[in-house]
């Protein structure tokens, strides 16, 4: 029977096999290695700016939308380009020290930078607009950010965590009027109020735990 392959093509199978088990075994520890850099949950980030929620959101009363103001339209919520801040620091607070960077930026045309809070690997999708519109608070995913001073993360945002509200999204949704309310509170029959929402918002429940929803 005459030979189909020659002798190198086992090798060349070998190191394709080994190629790809090599490409997942990177893929894996760069990934465990960028979820070093995660700020710990609970653990203030600090900034070079250190703006504080608990004052703008809790003691102001400023509406999420303010700075963030792609949260509605987009996958990323935004961040304020700081002629937003210059709004009320051009009055106010004119020349604390703190605020220095903010004026240098505007001076200079030069974004600010912030340090990142909370981080998803590359190869998950997350979209901020779809999870606002469907009835999902800032504070599900962010904590109880009116009371911080620094930001910090206030959940796991691991696979589990995700899809133990994806399979029970009746006890987290709350009406889209409430969505940016910090102080809102569940009432005693969230699953029931959620059943109804899921109903309203029209949540295909079945598809919620596709793989496809988050990995694209």
């Amino acid at each position: 029977m005459p030979q189909v392959f020659n002798p190198a093509a086992d090798w060349i199978l070998k190191l394709t096999a080994l190629g790809v088990l090599g490409g997942f075994v990177v893929g894996f520890v760069a990934w465990h290695a960028s979820l070093a850099f995660q700020p710990a949950i609970g653990e203030p980030v600090a900034q070079n700016v250190p703006f504080s929620h608990k004052h703008h959101v809790g003691e102001e009363g400023l509406d999420c939308r303010y700075c963030h103001t792609s949260v509605e339209q987009s996958s990323f919520a935004g961040l304020p380009p700081t002629t937003t801040c210059m709004t009320c620091h051009s009055q106010l607070f004119r020349s604390a020290p703190l605020l220095a960077p903010v004026r240098n930026s505007l001076a200079e045309d030069r974004p600010l930078v912030w340090r990142r809070v909370s981080r998803l690997p590359d190869f998950v999708y997350f979209n901020h607009s779809i999870h606002v519109h469907k009835g999902v608070g800032c504070t599900t995913c962010h904590g109880p950010i009116e009371r911080m001073p620094l930001t910090w993360r206030a959940k796991p945002l691991t696979m589990a965590w995700c899809l133990d509200c994806h399979r029970n999204p009746e006890g987290r949704l709350r009406p889209r009027e409430a969505v940016f309310e910090t102080d809102w509170q569940p009432p005693p029959d969230q699953q029931a109020l959620g059943r109804e929402l899921v109903r309203r918002y029209g949540i295909d429940t079945g598809r919620l735990t596709d793989c496809s929803v988050c990995h694209r």
